[in-house]
């Protein structure tokens, strides 16, 4: 198996940094090909319903949305081009993309950025640590902004405080556990008064509470749905044991879920305290049938 001599990180989970620095997705896709990685594509109806409901509220015909550890801008061509995580699997992971340069990738990335641009009137900034993912997204038109920086170690400079202020929504469908709560509170400290929507969909091994708890300090209140949503295959069995072991660490019952073989995840969303909104649970019922186990 290509993942019996991984590492794994402190909380179980086998390390993956190298395919989020490669100069294309590629190999990012290949890899988690294998491990059926399907979290985006069962992110992308709420997403869509939140992008919805804030254009509606507000009033706001250009909503501009922040991908935290957006990687290569697997979101925003998910939200942008409609597309699906089989597409794009297809599109990265075969011989035949295999064999194109980086620039013809790119080339064919940019026509389908073009051609496939549904949410019209939507701005994607991605966010992230590796300088490769990002500048790969930018170029190929998937975000209409990138912010590299590591905003649990440093503070965003002037340039990229304005950039996080412009956001009206914030998502992502991983960082948390890799990133804390000071990402989060730093974000909401670039927008001054002004605090922007969020959804973030988070493994179950790490808790959503220290999060939560940073927001209600600045004014916002939090809604966990009640779905759980596949993330990954476990790409070992010791990956597995590991994983279990956290989930027992921190109170989290895994039967029936992790211990089948899967991790999973919430959806938290926050909104400034006391907006006016629809029931959370309505959010991505257009697509209720793919969610849980």
């Amino acid at each position: 198996m290509p993942f019996e001599s991984a590492h794994f990180d402190t909380t179980g989970k086998i390390t993956l940094d190298h395919i989020y620095t490669r100069p294309d997705p590629r190999a990012y896709f290949t890899t988690l090909r294998e491990l059926d990685y399907r979290i985006p594509q069962l992110a992308k109806p709420y997403f869509l319903d939140v992008i919805e409901e804030y254009q509606a509220r507000w009033r706001t015909p250009v909503p501009t949305v922040l991908d935290i550890g957006c990687s290569y801008g697997i979101n925003a061509a998910l939200l942008k081009c409609d597309a699906t995580m089989d597409e794009l699997y297809e599109r990265y992971s075969t011989t035949e993309a295999h064999a194109l340069t980086r620039d013809e990738l790119l080339a064919r990335d940019r026509e389908f950025a073009r051609s496939r641009d549904r949410l019209r009137g939507v701005r994607f900034i991605g966010l992230d640590v590796s300088h490769e993912a990002l500048a790969y997204a930018f170029s190929a038109g998937l975000i209409d902004g990138a912010v590299h920086a590591d905003l649990e170690e440093n503070e965003p400079t002037p340039a990229q405080r304005e950039q996080l202020a412009g956001a009206d929504i914030v998502i992502s469908t991983g960082c948390v556990g890799y990133v804390t709560d000071k990402t989060i509170s730093r974000i909401v400290s670039a927008h001054g008064e002004r605090k922007p929507w969020m959804a973030h969909f988070v493994l179950r091994m790490f808790p959503f509470a220290p999060f939560a708890e940073s927001l209600d300090d600045a004014g916002y209140e939090t809604v966990a749905l009640d779905q759980v949503f596949k993330q990954r295959r476990f790409a070992t069995p010791e990956e597995q044991s590991l994983v279990l072991d956290t989930l027992s660490d921190v109170g989290v019952d895994p039967r029936g879920l992790e211990t089948e073989g899967w991790l999973y995840a919430r959806l938290y969303v926050s909104r400034p305290r006391g907006t006016r909104r629809r029931a959370t649970v309505d959010l991505g019922a257009r697509s209720r049938h793919h969610t849980g186990p």
